[in-house]
């Protein structure tokens, strides 16, 4: 594949969109090529084969070889253009580390692939790795009874349980096997990459231990899936956790990463394109979910299941392909009122959860 040209970021911006974000580069790379985003920082696209169609990875130069930042979903496409890459843009240098912002399959897909392949060390947040390889552990397994529990709780129709049950497991498919071993990334870690610094900087909420990377020096974040500047990330619960509150883990998080960057911040994000001025962008994400909350407790008036209340948090309609995301995230939404002291929950005789406003 051919490389994409380098970009400078001496380039004019795009004119600002509605959402006041502006978006530096007037280009970006075709699948499977680079383009240099900022003096050895290279932005890498690999196409994924969801409604979301792709993700960005970043190739950092690290003296004689490479930093790698996610490594893209466990499958064939996102293996071969690997191999293209590392004879042509790459130079046949190694990989010094695999950096992984955290546990989903299209950003640790191909993580062990890679540390295998040049004895290169990962580098993840605890919680994430070890949640990681528990979830892999469940390939091939029949859903559990506390995942049916659930879901019935939450209103699920027999046909979505069904749905459920024939799904579960499948998160180990996009994932290569994990090393037995890790570099544990935490809050306050700084890493030297090519004779820049990077603060270690973990939101929380999406995942529960989101890595993300924040050089001052070069005025850059790569955000993973923490900082979108199109799409909201999902913050959902599931089963093996039913009271957690991640949204408010979520929302406390974008308060914190708003109130450290610069409005200048090139952020360089999983998906969409680079952008600036994210603390506009991480502003409208918490007042985004406050509103959807506040729909919910006007919604909530009268006792509703979880899964009754989509039209307070979604514009578009949910089918069964996003049934069990956007039941997660409704809950998610639902438990942090609970917490707040304005939204009750209680279980009827036939095991499905009512919620009401205080």
């Amino acid at each position: 594949m051919k490389q994409s040209p380098d970009v400078s970021l001496a380039e004019p911006a795009r004119t600002r969109d509605d959402r006041g974000l502006i978006y530096p580069f007037t280009s970006k790379p075709e699948p499977g090529t680079t383009m240099e985003v900022a003096p050895g920082v290279h932005w890498l696209r690999l196409t994924l084969p969801f409604q979301l169609n792709h993700i960005n990875l970043w190739l950092l130069e690290d003296g004689d070889g490479w930093t790698i930042v996610d490594t893209g979903l466990n499958d064939s496409g996102s293996k071969a253009a690997w191999e293209n890459l590392f004879g042509t843009m790459m130079g046949g240098k190694p990989v010094h580390r695999v950096i992984v912002t955290h546990l989903h399959p299209d950003h640790v897909g191909l993580a062990g692939w890679l540390v295998e392949r040049f004895d290169a060390p990962l580098f993840m947040s605890r919680t994430d790795y070890l949640l990681c390889r528990t979830l892999v552990m469940d390939t091939g397994r029949e859903a559990p009874h506390e995942g049916v529990r659930f879901y019935k709780a939450a209103g699920f129709p027999d046909e979505a349980l069904a749905k459920y049950k024939e799904r579960f497991g499948g998160f180990g498919m996009g994932v290569h096997r994990l090393p037995q071993s890790f570099r544990r990334l935490q809050e306050g870690n700084t890493l030297t990459i090519g004779g820049r610094v990077w603060q270690v900087v973990v939101g929380r909420g999406h995942a529960p231990e989101h890595v993300c990377l924040w050089c001052p020096e070069a005025n850059l974040l790569i955000s993973g899936d923490q900082v979108l500047p199109r799409i909201s990330s999902n913050v959902s619960v599931f089963p093996t956790e039913p009271d957690s509150n991640p949204l408010q883990d979520w929302i406390d998080s974008c308060h914190r990463i708003k109130a450290l960057l610069p409005p200048d911040t090139l952020v360089l994000p999983a998906h969409n394109e680079p952008f600036r001025n994210a603390g506009k962008r991480l502003q409208d994400l918490i007042d985004g979910h406050e509103e959807g909350m506040a729909k919910l407790l006007d919604l909530c008036r009268e006792p509703k299941r979880a899964v009754e209340v989509f039209p307070a948090l979604f514009r578009s309609r949910i089918t069964g392909g996003n049934y069990i995301m956007a039941t997660g995230e409704s809950i998610a939404h639902l438990n942090c009122l609970i917490a707040r002291g304005q939204m009750t929950r209680t279980t009827g005789a036939d095991g499905v959860d009512l919620y009401q406003t205080v």
